[in-house]
């Protein structure tokens, strides 16, 4: 009988996998934790839908393996010394971490504090860098940084950056040419943080948050960089997370982006694909943006 191990971003691995794995492994006992994952997926013929191969989840996959003892991998080669962004990193703030759970009522009202150049900004950086997968953002030109807390408990992180200038989903969807597309893409804000943090299990408080942003922020925008914005836009990686918050607040999926970097030389993709989510802040959205009917 073929035993399931386990189900991993929807790959089932199999008592037979898991001997293809040790098989490959003692195969290519040089081979590196990255350049391992890359042949997994080669051998698996694993790929994202844009052909690239899908070798972040298989590292995750084959580390799991790795915790529960199923496997070997070879050790860590490297860890690059002297990191930039380490050397940046925000300094402790002290946090309560105790398990908080319970419903969304309980916990109101929950407040969304605007919390660039602010005393509380520290807070807010250190809260990304330790807990978000991807860290903190050290953006450039307009952002808002808010900080959700209840009775007087972090509970949640949200930030805005500028908007990307091309996304091919985004500007199919509004329907702008180029030159209103130049005059226009500031009054779009992009969501590049979105931090539930890990000791908080409260259900639908994140689309109760993400609600609270969309009725305040062509304000708190207004207020600080002297114009309001009209459409709110982020990037899902579906290898991670299903948007399932981002759904439930009425934003909508409007497509993948192709897998290209903004700089990219080539037409080759080289990264992920995510999945685009957009909501639009006012009916008359387009108009707002300069679309003409």
């Amino acid at each position: 009988m073929n035993t399931v191990i386990l189900t991993y971003r929807g790959r089932t691995v199999t008592a037979a996998d898991l001997t293809d794995i040790r098989a490959l492994l003692a195969a290519h006992p040089e081979a590196s934790r990255r350049a391992f994952s890359q042949r997994l997926c080669e051998y698996w013929d694993w790929r994202q839908p844009n052909g690239m191969l899908r070798d972040m989840v298989a590292r995750s996959l084959l580390l799991t393996l790795h915790r529960a003892g199923h496997l070997t991998l070879p050790p860590v080669r490297q860890q690059p010394p002297n990191n930039a962004s380490a050397r940046r990193r925000p300094p402790p703030q002290p946090v309560d971490t105790r398990p908080l759970t319970g419903t969304l009522r309980a916990l109101l009202p929950v407040t969304l504090a605007r919390v660039r150049r602010t005393p509380q900004e520290g807070l807010y950086d250190h809260l990304l860098a330790q807990y978000h997968y991807l860290g903190q953002v050290h953006g450039v030109g307009e952002q808002v940084k808010y900080l959700a807390c209840s009775q007087g408990r972090p509970l949640a992180c949200l930030g805005f950056t500028s908007a990307p200038r091309h996304l091919g989903p985004r500007d199919r969807f509004i329907g702008w040419s180029p030159a209103v597309r130049r005059a226009h893409v500031h009054e779009l804000a992009y969501n590049t943080r979105f931090l539930i943090l890990p000791w908080v299990r409260v259900p639908h408080l994140a689309s109760h948050l993400l609600g609270q942003v969309a009725r305040r922020i062509a304000a708190d925008w207004q207020a600080v960089y002297g114009h309001p914005v009209h459409y709110l836009e982020t990037f899902v990686d579906p290898e991670r997370f299903a948007g399932t918050c981002y759904r439930a607040a009425n934003w909508q999926v409007l497509g993948l982006t192709t897998g290209l970097g903004k700089d990219a030389v080539s037409r080759q993709p080289n990264r992920s694909c995510k999945q685009v989510l957009g909501l639009p802040l006012h009916p008359d959205f387009r108009r707002r943006l300069g679309v003409v009917a």
